[in-house]
């Protein structure tokens, strides 16, 4: 076999890849314990071996150049590859930083509590979370995994189902007292329902129910409106400004415990999906895989 990388040479690369997925000359310093000079000197050596300009600079930022990100695409999941396989070998098992974006009522309902325990069997992987409801670029932006509502059209990703999360509409009891309690789909014209807009377009999400058996979208109108964060749209129902539909996980304290009453119960039962998302790779280092593995046996239907 033909020798092709020599210490330096694979150094360099890992400095690299260090940089670009932290956007930082310092931040890698930092986080490799050396000196900013070190890693300007290691990936200008690399674009020396290369011929290429792997990051465009200013004096304040980096960014990947084309060129750049199309090399990390290819060489990050090697770096991850030959690190696995020490710690293989070395009898580790799963190690290293594990980065994942999930939208807001998942983390905090479905994924967030269930980290401990992940922590616990595996407590070499190191877990950050990235929660938002807008979609990640996985090469861009450095992620794993993510959580999502739905399947991308992207044969670059690996889809696992984890569950169909039942919808429901809640209002507070003095909400309900004040306006009355709406007994069919039609009554919501005379309600303020709590409008929640789709991050992705910034258009309102209509509210789903079951009709004869069908699925029913309905536009619904309100003088509060959410964008972003979900929970906003809960938390504006408890405080008695209207209605709102959302997942049941996310309000069956409040319905236990009477802070939120269920509206329209013979509408129920519609659902949306989620859906665990990780890039496709020939090797999918053990961190991911022990995390998918975890994650689809805690919550898949």
């Amino acid at each position: 076999m033909t020798r092709h990388f020599d210490d330096l040479q694979l150094g360099s690369i890992e400095m690299f890849c260090l940089a670009a997925e932290l956007s930082s000359f310092t931040a890698a310093a930092n986080a490799a314990g050396v000196t900013p000079a070190a890693v300007s000197r290691s990936v200008s050596r690399l674009e020396a071996r290369l011929g290429i300009r792997l990051f465009v600079r200013s004096t304040r930022h980096i960014r990947l150049s084309d060129e750049g990100r199309a090399y990390f695409e290819q060489v990050r999941p090697a770096i991850a590859q030959l690190v696995d396989a020490e710690r293989q070998v070395g009898g580790q098992g799963a190690a290293g930083r594990l980065r994942i974006s999930l939208p807001t009522p998942y983390a905090h309902y479905r994924v967030l509590p269930l980290l401990p325990a992940f922590r616990e069997q595996y407590p070499n992987v190191d877990v950050h979370v990235h929660i938002s409801n807008r979609n990640v670029d996985f090469a861009d932006d450095g992620y794993d995994l993510s959580v999502r509502g739905r399947a991308p059209d992207d044969s670059a990703l690996i889809a696992r189902k984890l569950e169909d999360a039942e919808l429901v509409v809640v209002g507070a009891p003095g909400y309900l007292r004040r306006r009355g309690t709406p007994q069919s789909l039609e009554d919501l014209a005379a309600h303020d329902c709590i409008q929640f807009d789709r991050p992705s377009s910034g258009r309102r999400i209509p509210w789903t129910f079951q009709v004869e058996g069908e699925a029913v979208d309905i536009v619904t109108d309100g003088a509060y409106g959410t964008g972003e964060d979900v929970l906003g749209g809960v938390t504006l129902a408890r405080a008695g400004a209207g209605l709102f539909q959302t997942y049941r996980f996310v309000v069956e304290d409040d319905l236990r415990e009477g802070r939120l009453a269920e509206v329209l119960p013979q509408h129920g039962g519609s659902t949306r999906p989620f859906v665990l998302l990780y890039p496709h790779a020939r090797h999918v280092s053990r961190r991911v895989r022990a995390f998918v593995d975890f994650l689809v046996d805690k919550l898949a239907d």
